[in-house]
């Protein structure tokens, strides 16, 4: 069986939460409430939590120069699944903090990278790699 992780995170709206992961990411949804809604992103179960008072960013890091929002998650994605969403969440309007790119070129652990915010102010990264073995490489 394969290791699936389950990530709960704070939202404003959960109206605006299920059109943005449902929608604009098409993450499929399963069980939901007044309270939360699971979605499947990549096979892993996200939970969107009603909890206003915690969403959104509340630090930054400098990484390779660019300034990474704190706290974030996201999914490790092959280069050619990560290009694809780029390309659709482009053609959707989704305005990048952090545009997509290539981080750490010609370096171990080359990947490519993109931050977005979601409308609660949680941001997300996704990253791509042509090799996943180089995923932790130093």
């Amino acid at each position: 069986m394969n290791n699936l992780f389950h990530l709960a995170f704070p939202v404003h709206d959960l109206d605006a939460a299920r059109e943005f992961y449902g929608g604009v990411m098409e993450c499929p949804e399963g069980r939901s409430s007044e309270c939360w809604i699971d979605f499947d992103l990549y096979g892993h179960q996200i939970v969107t939590h009603l909890a206003p008072e915690s969403a959104g960013v509340k630090a930054e890091n400098h990484v390779d120069a660019d300034h990474v929002p704190v706290p974030h998650f996201g999914i490790v994605l092959p280069m050619e699944e990560w290009q694809a969403l780029a390309d659709k969440l482009s053609s959707k309007g989704v305005k990048f903090i952090i545009e997509p790119k290539i981080r750490f070129a010609g370096e171990v652990g080359e990947q490519a990278t993109m931050f977005f915010l979601d409308p609660s102010g949680n941001a997300l990264e996704f990253k791509g790699f042509r090799d996943f073995s180089t995923v932790f490489a130093k």
